[in-house]
Formats: C-alpha cells, structure tokens, sequence
C-alpha cells in the first residue's frame, strides 16, 4: 500500500510542480551551466545504496590546489534561496518513482556513515529512505545527530499509514515557514563523526 501510495503521489507531485522544477532548472543552468541535477550515492533499505537526485545548489570552484573550496564557499546566492524553500529535494520524486525512496522516511545520508552507526542507529535503514522524515518535522538541521537518529529509529518502530500523512503535512508546513531549515544561518551542519564509544557498542 506505501509503495503504490508513494508512486501515485509523487506522480501527481511532479505534474503540480512541473512549473518550479522548470523555473529552478532555468536559474541554476543561466547560473551555473550544466550539470542542473547533482547526483551522489547514498544508502538505501538495508544499506543498498543508490544514486540520488538534487538540483545543484554549488559551483565547482577549486583552490590552488585544484581541491573543491568549502561547501559554504560554494553555494550561490540561487543555491541558499532553492534550500531555504527546500527546491533541491524536488528531484528526488523521481527516485521515489523508481522505488530508490519513499515520500516519507529517514533521510538517506552519506555511504560513509554507514560504519560509523551503532547498532541501534543502523535501524534506521530497516526501512527505505525516503524525502522526509519524522526527524525532518521534529528539528531537522537544528538538532545534534544522536537525536535526528532517535527521531529515525522511533519512525521505523511507529510507522504507519496516517503517521506518514501526518508527516508530509507537517513537512508542507514547515517548508512553508522556513523552520529548522539550517540553525544559525548556516548553509551546512558538520558532518556525522560517530557515538561515543559506549553507545556504538549497544
């Protein structure tokens, strides 16, 4: 039923948002040029990873070591405007078409955090991923990673039907207020460094 619930929405999706996803496309090829879709592999249902879509929201400026400038250097002024409305995620309706993901469930995040889990934090991926999440509703960027994963793990054991309309109600919501976008104004959180080691070890 979530399966054929997710398809069905998200196709309806991508035909009222056709408008958006074309006026992003344009601001960010007259920007930045090609590519307009950033793809990056990340971890699926049981930690299966596939590639994910995104609009580009950041150049590819290097330093004089030709490595890639900060993400906080990159990002373009079209690019804080596209995340702060939550734009760069249209694509990934897409990936829920093709049963990458779904409309709602923890956030697929970067293949190298997989070891970095404890037990009971890879019980997130007991699920698939999906745009949104309980954690998303509940803090998003403005929470410590610990949480977000309690937030994930409470999702897998509680998931139910009209949990997921709750949460796609309360993600429009937000969206729509701009809350818990990015605390402080920043563009990124730090990156995920793992539990403590005590609690990779439960």
């Amino acid at each position: 039923m979530k399966r054929i619930f997710d398809f069905i929405v998200s196709l309806i999706a991508i035909i009222i948002l056709f408008i958006p996803i074309v006026f992003t496309t344009i601001i960010i090829k007259a920007q930045m040029g090609s590519p307009v879709i950033f793809t990056q592999k990340r971890p699926g249902l049981k930690g299966k990873p596939f590639y994910i879509y995104k609009f580009r929201t950041m150049t590819n400026e290097t330093d004089e070591k030709g490595e890639l400038l900060a993400n906080e250097d990159r990002i373009t002024k079209s690019g804080q405007f596209i995340r702060k409305l939550s734009l760069d995620e249209l694509p990934q309706l897409f990936n829920v078409l093709k049963g990458d993901i779904s409309l709602v469930g923890p956030r697929p995040l970067l293949m190298e955090y997989l070891p970095l889990y404890n037990h009971e934090q890879a019980r997130r991926h007991d699920v698939r991923p999906g745009i949104t999440g309980w954690a998303q509703v509940n803090g998003r960027n403005a929470i410590s990673w610990e949480e977000r994963f309690e937030l994930d793990v409470w999702y897998v054991d509680n998931q139910s039907f009209f949990l997921d309309i709750k949460i796609l109600v309360l993600t429009v919501l937000k969206v729509f207020k701009s809350e818990g976008v990015n605390p402080e104004d920043k563009a990124f959180i730090d990156k995920f460094k793992g539990s403590s080691d005590n609690d990779r070890k439960k």
